[in-house]
């Protein structure tokens, strides 16, 4: 007659939101917090990994160039059916991200074309003001990701801003550098 109904655990939302610090801890935090957050999922191949370096970039530059003293950056992860998308929104929305050669000599500055490399699409939104949004897009519906030679990380509008590029064209192979004679006898 009276019936006892079990609980049940609702699915658990496939979104993930947090306030970071932004400070080399408050990056490496999201990292963590986002590959934990992504183990609980049945995504395909390489997914989780991709998605970790690109939390690690994106936080990094928000705890680098989007610092502002007392606020906090955002980092958020939406899974859909068929994507997978990266979200960090910091306070500096006047200094966007640029895509930018790095030189031989400096010991930064990749780490935007790393994301490039990664991501299927990617891009920065503006606002509400002083925000901007950096965000990256991984589809979770087609093989692990492996960019066509000479292709561009494009979402349409927003896309990240390329600076000239200038050298070597996409296919073409770098220069060899001369080799050493380990065991020469003089």
């Amino acid at each position: 007659m009276n019936e006892k109904k079990t609980p049940q655990l609702a699915a658990p939302a496939r979104h993930f939101s947090v306030l970071l610090s932004p400070t080399p801890r408050g990056a490496r935090l999201a990292r963590l917090l986002a590959t934990e957050w992504l183990r609980t999922w049945d995504l395909p191949y390489g997914v989780a990994d991709r998605a970790a370096h690109v939390v690690a970039e994106l936080g990094a530059n928000a705890a680098t160039h989007g610092r502002v003293t007392g606020r906090d950056f955002r980092l958020a992860l939406l899974a859909h059916a068929e994507t997978l998308r990266i979200e960090v929104t910091d306070t500096r929305g006047d200094n966007l991200p640029r895509l930018q050669p790095p030189t031989p000599e400096t010991e930064s500055g990749r780490g935007l074309l790393l994301v490039e490399a990664l991501v299927d699409r990617c891009g920065v939104e503006l606002g509400p003001v002083p925000r901007k949004t950096v965000w990256a897009e991984l589809d979770l519906t087609q093989a692990p990701h492996s960019p066509e030679p000479g292709a561009v990380c494009s979402g349409g509008p927003g896309a990240l801003p390329k600076e000239p590029r200038e050298g070597k064209k996409p296919d073409q192979t770098p220069p060899l550098l001369p080799t050493a004679h380990a065991h020469s006898r003089e």
